[in-house]
């Protein structure tokens, strides 16, 4: 796809010189993601960087899961990424599952431990840390580091056979406990897991680590270019030192880029997950999830997230987005596309007292401004309107140009009217208007000249279309990412209204998914969970204007 084109970057220069040099004939690039929960728009920029690079230049893209700890994998995550990917507007070349490796891996293990690159360590996990130091203290020797080649095969074909406990042992690389870099002191490459795996079943009750398997994962595809995010800058000598101890014939090249932060967002699978276990969301496509299933739900478009996406770039520095930054990109492809349509939200009565009893009349309405292709529909009118209550004030401000008591307005695409009376309940609560309308106006043109400075939108109530709209704020207010749960303690608990409104007829047959701009609120989508016949439930995407500006 032509549009995929990636702007330019420093990743970007790389692959090209590296094409020029002739050190790769082809780029082959990965998407690599875990099935241990829903992609989330941090992954939506490593997706759009990687297909695109090779989409440029004409090279090809994997889709592989990283399936290497069966405790926290499941089968609906690796359904859900797929559809992600897809929806996105991306195919893979080729699927693969890092566990489709594991014999390969295995022997590479055995491998390393004929060298003398690797042996069995009975340590456990916390003095397995303790013997590793710190960042500003040495590590030192692990007591079962010089185990012989014999030993260590044995031990390690009897964790295959699964004759250990979890945790009882570990294959650890060998390869220098006092490195200044710590994850080069002797990692754990293999440990024991006597769980199901949601694709060997069975199978396997040793795994590899991530830090093992994934470099092994990339030369076994003749990946060239493995592109992830800053924190695993550090483990690239362990990377580079995995592919040449184990003697692999294509050489991949990692390089890293700063990872997506963005304002009141949490950009963390772990804590997104903490949210649907404690209910604080109803799934992760809740239209307030950064995932892009709940993204879609809500109603984005897969173009305005690839927009966004390349609009942020690429860059080794960390940096945080402001999340109206995508909000721009939603309105600006929207904004042509979307039809129109009147909604009311929070409805008030309005009765037209000179209008005739029984009469209704159309009113031929365009869908879309900014789209003279769309067409018009018809609008009915009729005695009694549906307006929004914030149109009408009984002591107004200064400069209040909506209705109040003796004042005029114009009803769009309708007539003047003018309020004359206020109607109210026992409780002194506003629950109607009485109005006259000038039947002159019609089309709300002055038919003398006069100016009527307010313009409100109505829905006719005899016609009205009752639906259910759901306005959303951001889920989280702040969010340190310091891997603690108190980020909970900054869930917004105003982040969902849900309001109960009436919408214009046309809307009657309304699909999930569909999308309009509702006059003066914003853009809406029907939630695909829960709009079904006789039903209508409609998210808010974004609201219409927002002061947010795109540098240049």
């Amino acid at each position: 796809m032509s549009e995929n084109k990636v702007t330019s970057n420093f990743i970007k220069n790389i692959v090209a010189e590296d094409l020029k040099s002739g050190q790769y004939k082809e780029i082959i690039t990965r998407f690599p993601p875990e099935p241990n929960g829903y992609l989330h728009i941090g992954h939506a920029k490593s997706i759009v960087l990687n297909f695109g690079l090779a989409d440029e230049f004409n090279g090809r893209t994997n889709l592989r899961f990283d399936d290497t700890n069966p405790i926290k994998e499941d089968t609906e995550y690796v359904k859900s990424i797929k559809e992600d990917v897809k929806w996105l507007g991306y195919d893979w070349d080729e699927l693969h599952f890092a566990s489709n490796y594991f014999d390969e891996m295995y022997k590479h293990a055995v491998l390393l431990i004929k060298k003398g690159k690797a042996y069995v360590c009975d340590l456990s996990a916390e003095e397995i840390r303790e013997y590793r130091g710190t960042l500003t203290k040495p590590g030192k020797e692990s007591p079962y580091r010089n185990r012989t080649v014999d030993e260590n095969l044995e031990l390690f074909e009897k964790m295959k056979n699964g004759e250990y406990k979890d945790g009882e042992k570990v294959l650890r690389a060998k390869i220098d406990v006092k490195s200044p870099n710590i994850n080069m002191r002797d990692p754990i490459i293999y440990r024991i897991a006597h769980a199901y795996h949601q694709n060997t079943k069975d199978k396997w009750c040793i795994y590899p680590m991530y830090d093992f398997a994934h470099p092994l994962e990339d030369a076994i595809e003749g990946v060239t270019h493995s592109i992830c995010t800053l924190e695993f800058e550090d483990h690239r000598p362990l990377y580079d030192w995995i592919v040449r101890e184990c003697e692999m014939k294509k050489v991949p090249k990692q390089i890293e880029f700063a990872r997506l932060n963005i304002t009141n967002t949490v950009m963390s699978k772990r804590k997104l997950k903490k949210l649907v276990d404690e209910k604080f969301v109803d799934g992760w496509d809740d239209p307030r999830m950064p995932t892009i299933a709940g993204l879609r739900r809500r109603g984005f478009t897969p173009g305005s997230i690839r927009n966004f996406c390349r609009a942020i770039g690429v860059a080794k520095a960390s940096s945080v987005v402001d999340s109206q930054m995508l909000d721009y990109f939603l309105r600006d492809d929207l904004e042509k596309k979307a039809p129109r349509t009147m909604a009311v939200l929070r409805p008030l009565k309005v009765v037209i007292t000179n209008y005739p009893d029984g009469k209704i009349e159309n009113f031929e309405v365009e869908n879309n401004p900014d789209d003279p292709t769309a067409g018009t529909r018809n609008v009915p009118f009729s005695k009694e309107l549906y307006i929004e209550q914030e149109d009408f004030m009984e002591n107004p401000p200064k400069k209040y140009y909506r209705l109040f008591i003796g004042n005029e307005v114009r009803l769009k695409s309708a007539y003047f009217i003018k309020c004359n009376e206020v109607v109210k309940d026992e409780s002194g609560n506003i629950v109607e208007l009485h109005c006259t309308y000038d039947p002159e106006s019609r089309g709300g043109n002055s038919p003398d000249g006069r100016k009527v400075r307010g313009t409100i939108h109505w829905v006719n109530v005899e016609t009205a279309i009752p639906a259910e709209i759901r306005l959303y704020q951001p889920l989280i207010v702040e969010d340190g990412e310091d891997g603690s749960d108190s980020f909970l303690d900054n869930v917004n608990p105003n982040s969902l209204e849900i309001l109960n409104g009436f919408l214009e007829p046309n809307m009657k047959d309304v699909k999930s998914g569909q999308k309009y701009q509702f006059f003066r609120h914003g853009y809406f989508s029907a939630d695909p969970k829960y709009t079904k016949e006789g039903k209508l439930v409609f998210n808010r995407i974004v609201s219409l204007k927002s002061s947010f500006k795109i540098k240049k």
